[in-house]
């Protein structure tokens, strides 16, 4: 089974209008939206803005379903000026840049497991080369790098470079950290794919508005081409 996890209605409608005999499940205020996309079994989730809202859903889509691969997919802020609205990032890992316990000498972003201490989760190497040639043929520049989540929407040029300095990342959102920290617990593989939806130019809260269905939409036609190649 296939998992797909976004925050946004407008990231998951045009996958849910896709499936056969869908079937919803109720969870701690979450709708799990399961069924067949292509004949494959599959399962959507609309988890809600932010880390907790994603770590929540994540767990419980593991615990109920069980699936082989979880996605995450939406849209996300440029870090850097090569990529620009539309443009396609794929994760070779994530970060979640507003960890900061550096008052104790740790470094930032760094995540404290019981038996271990890191500050980048790695995606899975198989699902993300397929995810990457998935955006072949959509005309959108595709980029593999770091993707760093924080709960906090990152409007000014400064913050982004910032971050983008602090931890080499390609592109900031608000949950594929918290789905990929999950994932890693459970020693689920992931992947993560997002559109760009603001760049270091067009970085405004109204920028975003404008810009989020196209992202989205060109988010939603690569995660169809994943479904039907996986």
């Amino acid at each position: 089974m296939i998992g797909i996890i976004c925050a946004l209605k407008i990231e998951v409608n045009g996958l849910k209008e896709l499936m056969d005999s869908p079937e919803v499940t109720k969870k701690a205020g979450l709708e799990f939206t399961s069924g067949k996309i292509f004949d494959k079994d599959v399962v959507v989730l609309e988890c809600g803005v932010g880390k907790v809202n994603a770590a929540v859903g994540t767990q419980i889509m593991i615990d109920l379903f069980k699936p082989d691969v979880i996605i995450n997919s939406g849209i996300a802020g440029s870090l850097t000026k090569n990529l620009t609205i539309g443009d396609i990032v794929v994760s070779t890992d994530c970060v979640e840049h507003d960890i900061n316990c550096t008052a104790l000498k740790e470094p930032r972003g760094q995540i404290t497991f019981p038996d271990e201490k890191r500050i980048e989760i790695p995606a899975d190497k198989e699902v993300c080369e397929k995810l990457a040639k998935c955006c072949e043929n959509l005309g959108a520049h595709v980029v593999k790098g770091r993707i760093a989540t924080g709960d906090m929407f990152i409007v000014y040029r400064g913050e982004r470079e910032t971050i983008a300095y602090n931890f080499k990342a390609v592109c900031c959102e608000m949950e594929g950290g918290a789905v990929g920290h999950v994932c890693y617990m459970n020693n689920v593989p992931f992947g993560i794919l997002h559109s760009i939806s603001d760049d270091l130019k067009y970085n405004k809260v109204e920028n975003y508005e404008e810009f989020k269905q196209l992202a989205a939409d060109r988010a939603i036609k690569a995660i169809k081409k994943f479904i039907q190649m996986d």
